[in-house]
Parts: C-alpha cells; structure tokens; sequence
C-alpha cells in the first residue's frame, strides 16, 4: 500500500487549483501555483542525487518557501528535518549530524549559524531568498516531477527533534499515516470548516502544531492559511481583519499578548469562529478575559511531538471545561497509569499515557529511549494528569524538570551543560519560574568555584551565545552551595521554594 502526506496537496492542488493555498501580505499562492513549486523542488533534489529517503533539513520562518520545500521533500519521498530557526550554530551542526541530513534549506536571516553549522556537518544549504547560491526559488522552477514517490503509511516523513530531561535532543519519528490521519482529524472533526476556511499562521511551522494544525490541516480541507513569521499582536489584528481569518491557532502567551493590545478591540474580527490553544497550559483567568472581550471560544487542547502533535481536545460536541485538555481525539486513547503502568481510579494522579494512529514510530537511532518511552503499547508522556467522571482529562504537574517558556520546551540540563562549560561555576540548576506573558521563564542557580568571580550578566551573555534565544536563563542567582540529597543530587524542590 502506497501512502504519502504529499498527497494532500496533491488533492487540493486537482479540486481547488485557483483557489489560495497561502498568502504572505499581498503575495498570494494558488494550489496550482503551491503544487507545481513543490513538484519542481522534489525534481531538483532528483538531480542533485538526494534519493528518496534521505533526509532534508528546513530552517525557514513562516515564509511560503517553507511550505514550498516541505511538501517538495514529499513529493520525492524524502523525510523532512524542521529545525528552529533560533538554533545556535552547534545546535544546527548537531541536528544535522544526528539526523543524517544531506543538504539544509536555510533562510538568510539566520545565514550565520545556518551556514556556519552546515559547514561544520559537512551539508550544502540552499536558501530561502537573497542572492548568495541556489535558492529554493530556483530549485522550484526545475521541470516538475510527474508524481508523488510511492511511500508507505509507516515511511518516516518527518523527523521533529524534542529534548528529555536527559542527554541532547531526540529526533521524533512521525510516519506518513501518523501526520496524515492526525490532521485529518483536526480539520473537519475538530473544527468544522467550510470552503472559506482561513487559518493565521503565526505558530512556527517548524513546530508540530503550526505544522500540523494550520499548515497540513488547512491544506487537507483546502482552505487557504496567512502567514505572519513574527508575532506581534498588532500585525495579528491587522491579519485578522484583513483576510477574514476564521481560525486561530496560538500559545498562552499570544493570547496575553491580544487581550492586553491597545486597540484591539477596535478590530473587525466577524469572520473569526474558533481559536485553538495549545503548546502549555492556558491560563483560566487569561482564556475567561478573552472570550469575554472577543467573544470568539478558545478550544484546548493536549499533545506533544511525539504524538503528530494532537491527542486530545474540548470538542465542541461535549461539555466543555475550562483549564482542561479535554478528550481523547478520535482513534486516539489516553489512560492515567501509576509506576507499575496499572490503571488509577478516576479523580487520581498518574502518569498521562497516550496510544492510537497519533503515536511516533520511535526516536531517531535510539532504542533505550523508545524502550523506555513506548513500553507496554503505551507512550509514556512524562506529564501528570487526572480524569474526571465525564471522561475530561486535566494536567496537574509534569514529572519532568521542563520548562515551557513562550510555548517552547526549555530543558534545563542543556542550559545547565552551558553553564558548566564555563570556568567560574562549579555548581548549577536550571529551574522555571513564573512570568506574566512567557508563561515561565527560565532562571539558573549557580555556585563559583573558590576565588572566582563572574557576574549575572556575563553568564547571561556566555549561554546566548551558545544556545538558542528562548533557551537561556534571564535570571540568574548566586548561591555559595546549592541544596542536595543524601546522594549529592542537587534538590530542585528547595530551590523552587
């Protein structure tokens, strides 16, 4: 059986060829327009010898040549890398490295760590814009391949990177079948759209629920999705009157961001009927506000990379509860499970365990971590939930040191890696806080070695310069010894008090 998430498109690209598959201000894409770039991108990566199965890795913002290049890699049967477009230039040699990448599609504004890290990975770049070597413009204007490769449902189609609280981050397998049928779900049976459907684009489409909730969904109704590459509130208001948006998509701290805008609520915002939330907790003061003032319902929902992302939702068909994550999504089972993987009774606490056609088919090249996370037939989440006698699932804590600063994963053992490379620390932790819009931030504690000295500021400077922007500390204490157990482990808890 042949199987491939290009076929998407493809689809919309035969009933809807004039219709706009993305907008970017006045530029415009139709399916016809969309279908022929990619299918000119995926003949290109023929000629250069990039065999399908290989992988492509895209660093690009929400910029069209991103939907371009991904659905390109599709259609030659390639398996896609997203990376973030905030990576530091040895996060992006270690993500090419791991995943095998042979070639990066990288936009010019991040030229320096783009290029700077291909070049130590070994792997060309092909650019999204500017004049400096090929660019995907030029690649997509190749003589068109005829047809999608043949894939099967369980080919990799893309591999998403997400860290653990231990070790460097983790390529998340996500098949054909698992991004294809997960999308499928979000749009129509989630959101009911109708042939005007218009989704804003400003989660990152790196990102598995910009990728799949907008982008991929979007494109599988054939609806048309607007792109805003930087979110600020103001421009998502103009965007919003603008093209008529009737979905939005976004992280707690987008939503902040809107409700406190000056003049927001000066907007035409009619054509907009639903509003997704996602990414962390949102919080129930902030989404009550909201929907008070816009009048628009905010949907949450509940998933992570390894799940395409999507496993449950407050559907619009059940009764909804604010604060929670709702329901299992269809074909999708979700169970809370103590230590020993046995079922809790209903209202306690236990590990959230997610399994159906969602779930990744494992971490890229790491057999102790899929031991580990998918035993028993069960993915292992790592967060702490509960449900309710209706069948409302709830997140109460995480069993994991992360940290969700802006709806990004934050890891503290990588930032505390940074922080020990430096000569002065002799002892960190690396722990969230709370923060008004980002939701978290992230904070460090750290000891000096006898005789050293460092400030603040400088260990803020030392960990921007090696890790990606959202990642490093923006407050950092100084204690003389940090709090440890009987086993020297460094306690958390105390410091968090």
């Amino acid at each position: 059986m042949s199987l491939n998430l290009g076929s998407i498109l493809m689809g919309s690209a035969s009933e809807r060829a004039d219709h706009p598959a993305v907008v970017l201000g006045d530029q415009k894409l139709s399916y016809a327009e969309l279908d022929r770039a990619a299918r000119g991108f995926a003949a290109s990566l023929r000629d250069r010898g990039i065999t399908p199965g290989k992988q492509v890795a895209i660093m690009v913002p929400n910029l069209p040549d991103f939907t371009i290049a991904y659905f390109g890699i599709l259609y030659a049967g390639c398996t896609i890398v997203p990376l973030n477009v905030l990576l530091s230039a040895p996060e992006v040699t270690y993500h090419l490295e791991d995943s095998e990448s042979v070639l990066l599609v990288a936009h010019p504004l991040f030229a320096e760590p783009a290029r700077k890290g291909a070049d130590a990975a070994g792997v060309p770049v092909v650019w999204a814009g500017g004049d400096q070597g090929d660019t995907v413009a030029q690649l997509a204007a190749a003589d068109p391949v005829d047809a999608l490769h043949p894939t099967s449902p369980d080919d990799t189609a893309v591999i998403l990177y997400t860290s653990g609280t231990t070790g460097r981050p983790k390529g998340a397998e996500l098949t054909h079948s698992n991004l294809l049928i997960n999308c499928a779900v979000v749009v129509p049976r989630l959101i009911p759209v109708t042939r005007d459907h218009v989704a804003l684009a400003t989660l990152p489409l790196f990102h598995s629920f910009g990728q799949t909730c907008i982008q991929n969904a979007t494109i599988a109704a054939g609806g048309t999705f607007t792109l805003l590459p930087r979110f600020t509130p103001g421009e998502a208001f103009e965007i919003l009157q603008r093209d008529k948006v009737t979905l939005f998509a976004g992280v707690p701290t987008m939503y902040f961001a809107l409700l406190h805008h000056e003049g927001g609520g000066d907007f035409d915002l009619s054509a907009l009927k639903y509003c997704m939330c996602g990414g962390a907790p949102m919080p129930v003061e902030v989404m009550k506000a909201f929907e008070e003032k816009f009048g628009v319902p905010i949907l949450e929902g509940y998933g992570l990379s390894e799940t395409s992302p999507v496993a449950s939702f407050n559907m619009l068909h059940r009764p909804r509860k604010v604060g929670s994550i709702g329901y299992p999504v269809w074909g999708v089972e979700l169970a809370i499970l103590d230590e020993n993987d046995q079922p809790v009774p209903g209202g306690e606490r236990g590990e959230i365990c997610i399994r159906g056609h969602n779930i990744m088919k494992g971490y890229w090249k790491r057999p102790e971590a899929n031991a580990e996370t998918l035993r028993n037939g069960w993915f292992h989440s790592g967060d702490v939930g509960m449900r309710d006698e209706d069948g409302c699932y709830f997140i109460v804590d995480r069993t994991k040191d992360m940290i969700i600063r802006g709806g990004f994963n934050v890891y503290p053992r990588e930032v505390e890696e940074v922080l020990y490379q430096h000569d002065a620390v002799v002892e960190a932790a690396v722990i969230g806080i709370e923060h008004e819009s980002h939701g978290e931030e992230v904070k460090a504690i750290v000891a000096l070695g006898a005789g050293q000295s460092v400030t603040a500021e400088e260990l803020i400077a030392w960990c921007k310069e090696r890790l990606a922007a959202y990642k490093y500390p923006r407050v950092i204490d100084f204690l003389e010894d940090l709090p440890k157990g009987p086993t020297g482990k460094i306690l958390k808890r105390e410091l968090r008090k």
